[in-house]
């Protein structure tokens, strides 16, 4: 899809705060109301904005513990790779996951209270998961960067 100049400006103050009124974004931008209101409709009809989201705080909602974890699968096979995509999206605690190249398979990003919390969820749940071969554990010790933003 084309981007125009006035469209990335309007993507990247949809990404700061999708709360503002339309009004308000047309007076940023120089546009009458009905022309942003129809440049944001466009862009949800061609699936370039997916979504509107509440940012959670992690802290104030007690999941402040941070956990990348790397996991590696006992075998390649398509079956196995398949399963374990559909068992890790059930897992509530895992808020990304991704399939990588390198040393393991899969990195996933683990939000829960504390270290306890997360042994049980490695114990009960992940570890639990059918055709694991390894996982690594890497806890993070502060958050440097975070940005939902797509840089356009």
């Amino acid at each position: 899809m084309k981007l125009d100049e006035l469209d990335i400006k309007l993507l990247g103050y949809l990404q700061e705060d999708c709360k503002k009124t339309t009004k308000e974004y047309a007076n940023r931008l120089g546009l009458s109301t009905t022309a942003v209101y129809e440049r944001i409709k466009r862009l949800e009809k061609t699936g370039l904005i997916k979504n509107y989201v509440a940012l959670i705080d992690k802290r104030k909602a007690n999941k402040d513990f941070t956990v990348l974890c790397h996991v590696k699968l006992s075998q390649h096979i398509k079956e196995y790779v398949l399963q374990f995509e559909r068992e890790v999206q059930k897992l509530e605690e895992v808020s990304e996951c991704f399939h990588v190249s390198g040393d393991y398979d899969y990195i996933l990003k683990i939000h829960v209270t504390d270290m306890p919390a997360y042994r049980d969820f490695m114990v009960t749940k992940l570890t639990a998961l059918n055709n694991i071969g390894s996982t690594q554990s890497s806890f993070v010790i502060s958050e440097v960067k975070f940005t939902t933003a797509v840089s356009l």
